[in-house]
Formats: structure tokens, C-alpha cells, sequence
């Protein structure tokens, strides 16, 4: 199974800039797609004319209007379905457009794919508790995972660098949301507590990178000066099964689609 996950920034404007047809022509067997800001209308449009017409497409948009959205699309069945985080903690963030998780079959089994998308913080601000709070919304359910012993994925833009090696300027963001202690102990705690495996780190190895955003202000891209804040973190017997993990990085500033790269990994299941 190769799964890609994406953050679009805005699918229709990825699919004039040319991204859907990218992601089509991937090889891909299932896509997790974040920030899809479209309506399901327009998310069907975006897709027309491409291998996903004929695919099943899972999406979770948002309540307010051109904001976040995430979506799964799998060309193997999806036997089920879940677009909140459920529990007290994730009732906050119901109709947010940040979360989707689909069981898909692949041969014999069943492989949960979930689309996340946390949103940036501001350091010391109502808006940082509230990134806060998604995540420890985003811990219960990958604990529940764990618990159930499933073969599942957290696929999506978390907006953490989790080491130094995740970020080219970490000096100068130091203190900084997406490279706050806080933030990244709650990777910490997933991988530790939960078992999930930050698979495309392992087959890659140490950075630093490959990074998976850049500004598109600015020299950023052009200097590789990004951030790895995009992520596939499976639980531990889906982990084991991953074969190789790349980013799908533009060749020129020019060609990009997104302010992202994908994430492409190979799962032998």
C-alpha cells in the first residue's frame, strides 16, 4: 500500500497549479489530503477528470467557509468511516474540518488511515492552549489505537518540528509555536507511551531534513530552509511493515503546488 499525504493548501488551487494531477500520478493507493478549504462540490471538481473519480473519497470540512478541511481518498475499500475524535476531549473541536479516519482493506486486513490537521499556535496565547488541547484530543484517540492493537496511521500536517533535525533555522525559533518543548512532548509521548513510529525518520534516518514546508516568501525553498512538520506516524506492527519513504519536493520553486511536499511511504500489508 503507498500511502501520500498532502497538505494542499486549498485543493482548487492545487489542481490549477497542477497537484491533483501529481497526486494521480503517484502510484498511490490511498491519499490523505489537509487544508482542503472546499465544500464537497467543490472537492469532487478539484478530483474530475482523474483517477478519483472512480476512488472512495472521505471528507471532513470545515464549518467555517474555505478553512482546514481533510480528506482520505482510496482506491481499495473503506469499510468505515469516523470524521470527529469522539470523547470529552475532542467534542471541542467538532466541525473543525481537522480530523478523518477511514478503516480501508487491504487484502486480508484492516488499515485505519487518519488526515489530521493541527493548526499553527501563537506562543503564549489563547490560540497556543487551544493547539494544546488538540493534541492531547489527537493522544486519547491514537491511545485507543493502541489499545485496540490496530494496524493505523497518523498521516498530516501537525505544525511540530519534533527535533532539530526537523527544522533548518531551530535557533532562530526557539520559543517559537511549532518548535515549543510543549508541543513536541506530545510526540514524545506518542511514540513512548503509544507506540507510534515516526516512519519516514526511521527509514530516512537522522537530518537534518528532509524538510516538507517552506515559505513561499523569500529565498526559503530556493536555500531549503523549511521545516519537516508533515508526518506518517503508525502504530508499532503497521511500522514494521514500511518499506521505504520519500518527499515528494518540487524540482524548482516554480513547479511547486503547495507551500507543502507530500509524504510517500510504501507499506508492505
Amino acid at each position: 500500500m503507498l500511502l501520500v499525504s498532502a497538505n494542499v493548501n486549498g485543493v482548487r488551487a492545487a489542481e490549477r497549479r497542477g497537484g491533483i494531477s501529481w497526486l494521480a500520478a503517484s502510484g498511490a493507493d490511498v491519499v490523505a489530503l489537509q487544508e482542503v478549504r472546499a465544500s464537497d462540490d467543490q472537492l469532487r471538481a478539484a478530483l474530475s477528470g482523474t483517477v478519483f473519480e472512480s476512488w472512495e473519497v472521505v471528507h471532513a470540512p470545515s464549518d467555517a467557509k474555505g478553512r482546514a478541511g481533510v480528506a482520505v481518498l482510496s482506491r481499495r475499500p473503506v469499510k468505515e468511516v469516523r470524521t470527529e475524535l469522539g470523547g470529552p476531549a475532542g467534542a471541542e473541536f467538532a466541525g473543525q474540518g481537522r480530523w478523518v479516519e477511514a478503516d480501508v482493506l487491504v487484502g486480508g486486513a484492516v488499515v485505519t488511515v487518519a488526515s489530521a490537521y493541527v493548526h499553527t499556535g501563537e506562543a503564549g496565547t489563547p490560540r497556543q492552549e487551544e493547539k494544546q488541547r488538540f493534541l492531547a484530543a489527537l493522544g486519547a484517540r491514537v491511545e485507543a489505537w493502541s489499545a485496540e492493537g490496530r494496524l493505523a496511521v497518523l498521516t498530516g500536517d501537525l505544525n511540530i518540528a519534533h527535533t532539530q533535525d526537523d527544522l533548518k533555522n531551530w535557533k532562530g525559533n526557539r520559543g517559537k509555536s511549532g518548535f515549543l518543548p510543549a508541543e513536541q512532548e506530545h510526540l514524545d509521548r506518542w511514540g513512548a507511551e503509544h507506540g507510534l513510529v515516526d516512519v519516514h525518520r526511521r527509514l530516512h534516518g537522522p537530518g537534518p531534513g528532509p524538510y516538507t514546508w517552506w515559505s513561499w516568501r523569500g529565498q526559503a525553498f530556493d536555500n531549503d530552509a523549511g521545516w519537516r512538520i508533515d508526518y506518517q506516524l503508525a502504530t508499532a506492527p503497521l511500522a514494521a511493515a514500511a518499506t521505504s519513504a520519500t518527499v515528494g519536493r518540487a524540482l524548482t520553486y516554480a513547479e511547486r503546488w503547495s507551500d507543502h511536499a507530500p509524504v510517500l511511504v510504501e507499506y508492505a500489508v
